[in-house]
């Protein structure tokens, strides 16, 4: 089994900033993808941003530019540095990682923007 513990999430205002982080725990498999997910009620989950092992960063083209994601394998984390936040970036944020086919998420963590 994995577990994901995400921090970071709260209220901030638009054009603020906040990062979010998620340290992975159990076993961890090499050659994984970590990444973040939004959700908002009545929608579909959608793609933030995700990374790869080695890098390879990939965005959901209205984050580009804005935010960015990072790991630290040596401590399994992944990291979200959210820049010039928009009130449409409120959401549930989900932390992710993919490894041999299987996903694992996070419980959510609430980011908040306000006017």
């Amino acid at each position: 089994q994995v577990q994901l513990v995400e921090s970071g999430g709260g209220l901030v205002q638009a054009g603020g900033s906040l990062r979010l982080s998620c340290a992975a725990s159990g076993r961890i498999f090499s050659g994984n993808t970590m990444g973040w997910y939004r959700q908002v009620p009545g929608k579909q989950r959608e793609l933030v941003a995700t990374i790869r092992t080695g890098g390879s960063p990939n965005y959901a083209d209205d984050v580009k530019g804005r935010f960015t994601i990072s790991r630290d394998n040596a401590k399994n984390t992944v990291y979200l540095q959210m820049n010039s936040l928009k009130l449409e970036d409120t959401a549930v944020y989900y932390c992710n990682i993919r490894s041999l086919g299987l996903d694992y998420w996070g419980q959510g963590t609430q980011v908040t923007v306000s006017s």
